[in-house]
């Protein structure tokens, strides 16, 4: 009893059910794919190429006898297949960068513009040693340096 109730446990998480809605409406995004490829992309491909149907390209590896079919490869087929492959991988490629782009906007907040009258945290020191007016007051100078020539 205990191993079915771990199961239904496992089975009623977020992340399995997220994965099985994700592999039906891949099913369907499939059948999609597939159906513009073969009925919609291919036929005026073939056409510009001559009026090839792909469906038909094959080769004939030995030819039918009575009641056995032929054996041929289906290579028009696969022409087929590698173009759904490709549109499919592109459609993923696509969703997968455009979350990636949209969760590193979520991560990294923008930064406000500086305004003219932010403050700005600047070395007193730094500023005097900077300007030739200030040196003599240079907080980095001992105090005697400081004095006149003739006081002690």
């Amino acid at each position: 009893m205990g191993l079915l109730k771990e199961f239904k446990e496992f089975a009623m998480k977020g992340n399995v059910i997220d994965l099985a809605v994700a592999v039906i409406i891949g099913g369907a995004f499939g059948k999609i794919v597939t159906s513009f490829v073969n009925d919609i992309l291919m036929p005026p491909l073939g056409l510009l190429l001559g009026g090839v149907d792909f469906k038909d390209l094959k080769l004939i590896i030995k030819e039918g006898a009575e009641g056995v079919a032929a054996v041929t490869w289906n290579y028009g087929m696969f022409i087929q297949n590698i173009i759904d492959f490709l549109i499919i991988a592109f459609a993923i490629f696509m969703a997968i960068r455009s979350m990636t782009k949209m969760q590193q906007l979520r991560a990294k907040p923008a930064e406000p513009e500086p305004t003219t009258n932010t403050f700005l945290p600047v070395s007193v020191a730094g500023l005097a040693n900077a300007q030739p007016c200030f040196s003599a007051w240079s907080p980095r100078k001992r105090s005697t340096e400081l004095m006149p020539t003739g006081a002690s």
